[in-house]
Parts: C-alpha cells; structure tokens; sequence
C-alpha cells in the first residue's frame, strides 16, 4: 500500500509555517509593493528579513536541514519541501536562518570554525560563484584562471548572475587550476573573502533578485583556503546545483495555490452581464486546468524529495519536477491575470509580481532546455527506463 498522508510531525510543520506566512510576511507585501512602486529596491529589507527570523527563531524554527550537530532542526527532505511550498504563498523572498551552503560542509575543521559556523549563525554570507559571461549552463565551459604563487593562489575572471553576490562577504569561487583536464580534475573551489579584492556590481532584473557580477583582478587566494581537495571543484560544484533543484519547483507550487485560490474568489464576485464570471465554462476551464497541474506538480516534487531522502539518485526525478514546475507555473500566473483582466495587470495585487519571479523558474539553476537535455539523455542511454519510476 502506498501513503500518500503527512506524518503528524510534517502536518504541524506545514501549518506552523502556513500560519507563520499568513500572519507575519502576507501583511508586508501592500508595504513592500508600495515601495517598489516607489523607486525602492524589491522585497524585504535587512530589518524586516532579521526581525522575521529572529522571531521565527524564538519557536525554535532555525536551520531547517542543517544537522542537529550543528544546532539546526535537521528536517528531512520531503518536510524541506512542504516548508517551501508554504514560503511560496507569498511573493516575497524569505528563507529562515540558520542555514549553510551544502558543500561548505566538506570543509576542514579550520575552515568550519571560519566560515561554515559564522554562515550558520548568520554573522557571514555566502555567495556560490560558478556561472560566467561564456558559461551559463554549460558550467565545464568556465575560464576563471587560479594560477599558484607560492603559497597563494592568484585569481582573475568575472562571474555573473551571483546570487547573493552583493551582499556576501566571501564567496565559493570554481576556477580553473588545470586548463588541461578542465572540468574532468582542473577546477578548484576556493573561499575567497571579500576583503581580498574582488568587487560587486548588482544586475537589475525583471523580478525581485538582483543578482551579482563579480571582478576577480589578481586577488590573492592562500592556499589553505581551497574548499576541498585541489582540482575536485566541479564535483563540489555539481553537488550544490543538485542539492535541491526539486526546493524551486516547490516554491513556485505554493505560489500557483495562493494564485489560485485567488482566481476562485475573484470569479465567485466578478459579474458580466448579469452572472458571476465563475458560472461560464471558459472561466470554470481555466480554474480545473490550473488544479489538476498543481496536483500533478506536488507529486513530482514529493516524489524527486523522498527519492533523496531515501538515498536514491534523483536528479532525473528533480529535473522532471523542475521543468514541469517552471512551464505550468508560467502557464497558471497567466490564467489567473487573464481571469483577473485588468486589475491582473496593475500593481496593486501581486498577481504581476508573481507573472515576474516565476518567469525565472524556467532560467536559473538549469533552464528547461538542460532539463530536457537531462531527461532525454537519461532514456536515451538506459541510464532510466520508462514506468520505473516507483522501482
């Protein structure tokens, strides 16, 4: 028999956070429009995004996978995935602290005591540093150089689309040590501290991230600082974009239900000539439409999210999540704007912001394109055969 249920743990999880999202982030999102409509940066500000979670904090909701070794909750996967789908009924980027970068845990103790611990406690921020001009989702293709000097290493190259870029005070940066071997045991991942000399520059976006351009110029990298061992980068590099690819997707489900339900209300209340717009078919059709795809969409993302909590190997299960997630969510923002009309359009509801954050779904951390590049490859080659998907 297959249990489709919420443990009770998951349930009072879901609803601490679904209480947590309605009562302390959905009130500041008029605020938060108002001030973009303004001229003032998107989403939360450093005030409002440490008072949230320093109040999270005191329910002792604090480091959601981070191990209990390290002070944090150390939830599964699949319970990961259900906080997320919550975060995601609000357009507003918030994350609770406590966390850490998933590779930062393969550093030596002198490391952890440095940047791992600090970036759990929230006293460093960290950026991961891959993407370039020339290497977006072909990640072999980066030209970051690394040339050793002793014991130091000199860094040159830039960087883009650094999530997080601007406001970190270190970065994990892949450059290349071994231009002969390449991404097959010639990048390394260093911990490159702000102070040494690379500089930020924000990229304005059609949505609420803003992500970073880095300039590495002869910056200075001691060798110690190597995350790792020496040309094993692109493996640590891989295991960060793969950790959890199924979270966005998951995300952006949580999202598609706010909209939804919204839709459903906004169609019980809109009259035309003389009916509730809900009573006509091309209305009813959108909304069914929009529900089915939801529900499809929580499947495989609860499905790639035990996968990995079994142990299983699940990028093949998180790219079909991804990509699915990123077309259907695109596709159900814009029912609901469609069915809203023109008040959809304004910016006084957060239907537009949320048609402006989905869109990135289907670009960052693997477009659909990879994904189905992925998906393919995996059928193609045996490495997946068709109807095994439950084993």
């Amino acid at each position: 028999m297959i249990d489709f249920s919420l443990s009770e743990e998951q349930r009072a999880v879901r609803d601490w956070v679904r209480t947590f999202v309605e009562r302390e982030l959905m009130p500041l999102e008029n605020e938060v429009l108002r001030r973009e409509r303004e001229g003032h940066p998107p989403g939360l500000n450093s005030e409002e995004r440490t008072r949230l979670r320093e109040l999270a904090r005191k329910s002792d909701f604090w480091g959601v996978e981070t191990p209990t070794e390290y002070g944090g909750m150390g939830l599964d996967p699949v319970t990961a995935a259900i906080i997320e789908v919550e975060l995601g009924r609000t357009f507003l980027t918030f994350k609770f602290g406590g966390e850490a970068d998933n590779i930062l845990y393969h550093a030596n103790e002198e490391q952890k005591e440095r940047y791992l611990l600090p970036t759990i406690a929230g006293e460093r921020r960290s950026c991961f540093a891959i993407t370039e001009p020339g290497a977006g989702s072909d990640a072999k293709a980066i030209r970051a150089r690394a040339v050793r000097d002793g014991d130091e290493w000199v860094v040159n190259g830039e960087k883009t689309f650094i999530t997080g870029g601007n406001e970190a005070d270190f970065a994990m940066v892949f450059a290349v040590t071994d231009p002969e071997k390449g991404a097959d045991g010639g990048v390394t991942c260093f911990l490159v501290d702000r102070d040494a000399g690379w500089t930020s520059e924000p990229i304005d976006t059609m949505g609420e991230r803003r992500p970073a351009s880095l300039v590495f110029q002869d910056v200075r990298v001691p060798h110690e600082n190597i995350l790792g061992e020496e040309g094993h980068g692109f493996s640590l590099a891989m295991k960060w974009i793969g950790k959890g690819r199924y979270l966005l997707p998951a995300r952006a489900l949580g999202g598609c239900e706010r909209l939804l339900d919204m839709a459903i209300e906004y169609s019980r209340t809109r009259e035309t000539f003389g009916a509730p717009i809900a009573d006509r078919q091309a209305i009813q059709w959108m909304i069914a439409d929009s529900q089915t795809e939801i529900e499809a969409l929580r499947l495989l993302v609860l499905h790639a999210a035990w996968q990995v909590s079994v142990g299983r190997d699940s990028r093949h299960a998180q790219s079909i999540a991804k990509l699915f997630g990123g077309v259907k969510a695109n596709e159900i923002v814009d029912r609901v704007m469609q069915i809203h009309g023109g008040m959809g359009y304004t910016r006084e509801l957060p239907i537009e912001r949320f048609y402006r954050d989905v869109r990135l779904l289907r670009i960052f951390e693997g477009t659909d394109e990879i994904q189905r590049r992925t998906i393919a490859r995996d059928l193609l080659k045996g490495h997946i055969k068709v109807g095994a998907t439950l084993g």
